[in-house]
């Protein structure tokens, strides 16, 4: 916005410090330490805008107007809503409970990466179960990368053949996009994981360390001794207060999945996990939906239907070992939409391998934060 010559930017966040959640895989597999995925807010604001450290308490989409912790307002021309999403402990009973226990952990969540990679290089034998919700969760497939750096690293202590290694996944393959679900299948048998589609987990009982399944109806219990879990996500509370949400129980901001603009609210915008878009959220989704909204704010402001489009692009990295990965780019219904046709990006590689866990961290450091 600012180089298209908007100088009147505000930026709510009540953060003192930001995270770089893509890294937190990494943290949780004992590839990266915890401080490499943080920064002081200051240092990552963009130039050119106001940063007020408050919270969101509301937003008066009839009267244009954002509610702050503070109770001060902040009135608008134009509103993008980028406020990310948050765990639903609530859509699994007893999810919550079961993250204070000593064998569960998620990489979603900043201070229990640390716990993962203890639990990781802790396990010896017994069950080790990892899950995959629905799209709900930022980057659903980052969720199966501690999967296989795990299973890579007890392969290579001698441990792996006494752990029982499950995979639980609500989708009918392991992850839905062709060409992807050939790499990730090959791995499986490579790590003699057992996957199990069309499952979820219903509930979690902390005392005994079991998790209730269900695949299709049919109820199975299953006890742990390592759990990864990977909640399903929902908008925070007050997107949904404002009136902002689109029909779904989740609760996200309702924008026509192309323009990005609210449906109700023509000066309203949302980008990232908390748009209703259809597929999964990404960090690359949202690099694709911010000059479209940027865009589309630009024509709006000289009285001009947006007409910049998001095409539903998507990314999904899935580390299959502790030094490759297999890429995965394509669209809301699966069809893959490489960004290159120089390589096979979805066929096992150490360079993008080294692209995410290295290069690409101080992009978003030192470019994507600033805008640039």
């Amino acid at each position: 916005m600012h180089r298209l010559g908007e100088d009147d930017i505000v930026i709510v966040e009540p953060r003192a410090e930001h995270h770089y959640r893509p890294l937190l895989s990494y943290v949780g597999a004992g590839l990266a330490s915890i401080d490499s995925a943080r920064r002081p807010q200051g240092r990552v604001m963009p130039s050119g805008c106001v940063w007020v450290r408050d919270a969101i308490a509301g937003v008066d989409p009839e009267a244009s107007q954002v509610v702050l912790a503070s109770g001060a307002t902040i009135g608008y021309d134009h509103l993008v809503v980028a406020a990310g999403s948050r765990p639903d402990w609530d859509a699994i009973d007893g999810s919550a409970e079961a993250m204070h226990t000593q064998n569960a952990s998620t990489n979603y969540l900043f201070d229990l990466a640390p716990k993962t990679w203890r639990l990781v290089q802790g396990m010896r034998s017994g069950t080790a179960v990892f899950t995959m919700p629905d799209d709900s969760c930022p980057c659903a497939g980052a969720s199966q990368k501690i999967l296989y750096m795990a299973c890579d690293l007890w392969r290579s202590r001698g441990v792996l053949e006494d752990i029982r290694v499950v995979a639980v996944v609500p989708t009918d393959t392991v992850f839905g996009v062709p060409g992807v679900d050939e790499e990730l299948d090959r791995k499986i048998d490579e790590y003699g994981i057992e996957l199990r589609t069309r499952t979820r987990i219903q509930s979690l009982h902390r005392d005994t360390g079991t998790a209730v399944l269900d695949n299709d109806g049919v109820l199975e219990e299953l006890d742990y001794d390592f759990l990864h879990l990977t909640p399903p996500h929902a908008a925070p509370r007050w997107v949904a207060a404002s009136g902002l949400s689109s029909v779904t129980a989740r609760g996200f901001v309702d924008v026509d999945p192309e323009t990005l603009q609210h449906r109700r609210y023509p000066n309203v915008w949302a980008v990232g996990d908390i748009a209703a878009t259809p597929g999964s959220s990404s960090g690359g989704a949202l690099r694709k939906q911010t000059p479209v909204v940027a865009k589309n704010i630009r024509s709006a402001l000289n009285d001009k239907a947006p007409r910049a489009r998001y095409n539903g692009y998507t990314v999904s990295p899935f580390t299959v070992s502790r030094s490759t990965l297999v890429l995965a780019e394509f669209a809301p219904d699966g069809t893959p939409m490489p960004s290159t046709r120089l390589f096979e990006l979805r066929k096992e590689r150490a360079l993008t391998f080294l692209l995410d866990r290295w290069l690409l961290p101080q992009i978003y450091w030192h470019r994507i934060l600033r805008g640039k």
